[in-house]
């Protein structure tokens, strides 16, 4: 029943995300980064994990470029498929250093992977299909970020970002592998 409930409200939400207009998404992906940047975890942080957009999320490509102007290390996911695990790398050059990975989602190329150690990540941009406002979140259903999460220090900071049709009332109940966000920004 759960899984069920899951799988219908991917559905709609990926049918929304992909019917979100263009220019709709760039501002609003402006004003949840104008938020983000003003969080005092954000501020307070040296490393930001972000995750690098897919086609209709929020936008993360300014922000990162805009996060390593202001000094900060900025790491991307490298998604490992054969175990099925996400592994954070130091990110220098955002045009040069990246290429097309698994499920579609950019990552960097072998000879940019440089992975940081879990310990030293301030601050996590997470992504996800529905959230609610308790931080509850929803992805796309392989568990990469739920198993990143769970490995994660307590202590870190973890912040999804959303349009505000993908905040849900009626979120479906949480399973035991189910990880939450700290903060949820939104417009």
């Amino acid at each position: 029943m759960i899984q069920e409930k899951k799988k219908k409200i991917r559905h709609e939400l990926l049918k929304k995300l992909k019917d979100h207009k263009e220019e709709d998404r760039f501002r609003k992906s402006r004003d949840i980064a104008k938020k983000l940047f003003s969080l005092g975890s954000f501020l307070k942080a040296k490393t930001v994990l972000f995750y690098l957009s897919l086609d209709g999320e929020v936008e993360t490509v300014r922000m990162i470029k805009e996060c390593m102007k202001q000094g900060k290390r900025v790491a991307v996911p490298v998604i490992r498929r054969e175990t099925r695990e996400i592994v954070p790398s130091l990110l220098k050059d955002y045009d040069a250093e990246l290429a097309c990975g698994p499920f579609g989602i950019c990552h960097p190329k072998d000879e940019y992977i440089r992975p940081v150690a879990l310990n030293d990540i301030d601050l996590v941009v997470v992504p996800g299909l529905a959230f609610d406002r308790a931080g509850n979140r929803l992805g796309r259903g392989h568990g990469y970020y739920d198993r990143f999460l769970s490995r994660l220090p307590k202590d870190v900071p973890t912040v999804g970002l959303a349009f505000a049709f993908q905040i849900i009332e009626d979120f479906p109940p949480l399973e035991p592998h189910d990880f939450s966000v700290t903060t949820v920004l939104f417009a």
